[in-house]
């Protein structure tokens, strides 16, 4: 036995379905269940899934229904609703200032956002403990925003929420940390390694970092300042902005399987088996509002075909990246990151040359990072630019990391 204790998301699953204990034949035949019953409601209601059949035999036959998309969402939303409009408690819409056409859009009942805070109370049940205080760097968007789930699981965990948000600077972040002396930190991978490198760890000890990629060069920095492992979650607001915890183990992120089903395809759409690389396609069986059948992510990751050192039998899933065409910003991101002297740096492809823009602590070895970035992508011209780390300095991406141009 490793010693590790197992994942506090198998106790959530245990209560939630009122099982015994939890083993792949439990938990595939939930699954299966849940699916056929999601299924049979579709064709009832006569909605978006009604032509998809009533029931499967299987976990396997799932492979043969279509997939569900970001146009999907964006166009037929009304008819992808499995509820009541009056039983909804948020909408979440990816609408922006720049967005042309119909936005995507999510919905929750009271329910999907009661079962995301039993989730995040589960993942941050391995790093905070009662008494402890958590900052909290996401945005706080009103009743029911990240930010507020968040804060809830802390405070029925018996610790304090430090509700900070996103947008502060470094500054202010430093004042907030010397006067509340939180030990926690819970928010985007670059942006915690931003406050490490400018503010120093303070009286920070863990972390759990979520929203964004994480590369290897963002989470040695930041385990090195802390001095202990960070636990990398997954979400997103269409399996209820809560998806995969990380255990004591760190070895990969364990899936609510009660709720979600997991598929890894490749570039065609056809299966792959754990252990190979591919995007991640989600079937979304224990959301009340909205369910997705096979939706397609756009996030490249695999299941790990190992059984985890903690004992659970929830599939894992590995690191995970944005699936993008051409340039990576993960791949510029373990360069940049890679060097300790880099707080942020921000991307922009302008007429064809990659403009780079580094917010700097110190001194960056820039000849070393050139030629590093040169090797990644030699016909590219480069523009490489710094900018000294402030007290008022802010992050350089408000979400997450995109290629802007």
């Amino acid at each position: 036995m490793s010693g590790v204790p197992v994942s506090r998301l198998d106790a959530m699953i245990l209560e939630q379905e009122c099982l015994a204990p939890l083993d792949r034949k439990t938990i595939e035949a939930i699954q299966l269940q849940k699916l056929n019953r999601l299924l049979l409601r579709e064709k009832k209601r006569n909605g978006f899934y009604s032509t998809l059949p009533e029931k499967l035999d299987s976990l396997e036959e799932l492979s043969n229904l279509p997939f569900t998309t970001d146009e999907d969402l964006a166009q037929h939303a009304g008819a992808l609703l499995l509820c009541s409009q009056s039983r909804i408690q948020r909408i979440l819409s990816d609408a922006t200032s720049g967005t042309t056409g119909a936005a995507k859009r999510v919905f929750y009942t009271e329910q999907d956002l009661e079962n995301t805070i039993q989730l995040y109370m589960a993942g941050l049940g391995e790093l905070i403990f009662p008494g402890s205080v958590t900052m909290i760097c996401f945005p706080f968007s009103g009743p029911f925003g990240l930010g507020e789930l968040i804060a809830e699981a802390v405070r029925r965990l018996g610790a304090s929420p430090l509700c900070l948000g996103a947008s502060l600077s470094y500054g202010e972040y430093a004042s907030a940390m010397k006067a509340e002396q939180p030990d926690t930190f819970v928010g985007m991978p670059v942006q915690l390694l931003g406050i490490l490198r400018f503010c120093g760890h303070g009286s920070l000890r863990r972390a759990l970092v979520s929203g964004d990629a994480c590369p290897e060069s963002v989470l040695e920095g930041c385990e090195t300042i802390l001095g202990s492992r960070l636990f990398p979650h997954y979400g997103s607001r269409e399996m209820g902005m809560a998806g995969a915890i990380c255990c004591l183990a760190h070895d990969g992120m364990h899936l609510r399987e009660n709720h979600i089903i997991a598929e890894i395809v490749d570039d065609s759409g056809n299966p792959l088996p754990a252990g190979e690389w591919g995007e991640l396609v989600i079937t979304t069986i224990g959301m009340e509002a909205m369910p997705l059948i096979r939706y397609r992510t756009g996030d490249y990751t695999r299941i790990l075909p190992d059984p985890c050192p903690c004992g659970s039998s929830t599939v894992r899933l590995d690191r995970l990246n944005r699936k993008t065409a051409g340039l990576s910003v993960s791949a510029l991101d373990e360069i940049l990151f890679a060097d300790p002297a880099i707080a942020d740096c921000h991307y922009e492809l302008e007429n064809g040359q990659l403009l780079v823009t580094a917010l700097v602590c110190g001194k960056p070895d820039v000849e070393q990072i050139l030629e590093a970035l040169r090797r990644l992508i030699s016909s590219v011209p480069l523009s490489f630019s710094t900018i000294p780390a402030a007290s008022d300095s802010r992050a350089l991406y408000a979400g997450k990391r995109i290629l802007a141009g």
